[in-house]
């Protein structure tokens, strides 16, 4: 009785260990269509990265869109206001070289009156104590539309410069905006390639599941 117990657990120890040897091998050396089971669920892993991985650089391109868009508007308005200010300081300079060049006429007549009162009635005749009065007043409206000219081309050149900074913001968003758009772009193209290949490789898994 006891060899017969004995005999019958050598053969289930026996079993066992051709059992655990067979799965071994089996786990060692899968069929065909396991391996390309596993090799289709590597490939959709792998899509599945490179597609969140394109969708997170796509959004980002997006952003930076959307912030250089701001920045374009921005600088747009700015260069607007700067080139109002220009047309504004062109005005004023206009304006206070006419003055100026009436006040230089006024000048030169006070200057031919005095003269010719002088020579009429005497130096100190009230008639050219009265040309000299117009002659000061004359001059001091002159030095100040003097003064407002100097202060109006300084404006002037201040508004080119800032409007030529601005400008060239423009041109700088315009240039980013651009290389943005073809990031964004290029980011969409992969996306798409890559919703392409986890399309493929999860039809490829249906298959292999199936058995060729």
């Amino acid at each position: 009785m006891m060899k017969a117990e004995f005999v019958v657990r050598r053969g289930v120890l026996a079993v066992a260990f051709a059992g655990l040897l067979a799965g071994g091998i089996y786990a060692q050396d899968p069929t065909p269509q396991q391996q390309d089971t596993q090799n289709d669920k590597k490939d959709i892993r792998q899509d599945k990265k490179d597609l969140a991985k394109d969708r997170a650089d796509r959004n980002a391109d997006q952003r930076d869109i959307n912030h250089h868009k701001r920045d374009l508007a921005r600088d747009r308005v700015d260069r607007n206001q700067d080139q109002r200010d220009i047309n504004h300081d062109r005005r004023d300079l206009n304006k206070d070289r006419t003055d100026r060049n009436a006040d230089q006429r006024d000048i030169n007549k006070d200057k031919s009156q005095l003269a010719s009162d002088v020579k009429n009635y005497g130096a100190n005749s009230s008639q050219a104590q009265a040309d000299r009065k117009d002659l000061r007043a004359d001059r001091v409206d002159r030095n100040k539309d003097q003064r407002d000219i100097n202060h109006d081309r300084r404006d002037l050149n201040k508004d080119r410069v800032d409007r030529n900074a601005d400008q060239r913001d423009i041109n700088h968003d315009k240039r980013d905006l651009a290389k943005d758009r073809k990031d964004r772009n290029h980011d969409q193209k992969d996306i798409n390639k890559d919703k392409k290949d986890l399309r493929k490789d999860r039809k490829d898994l249906r298959h292999d599941r199936r058995g060729h």
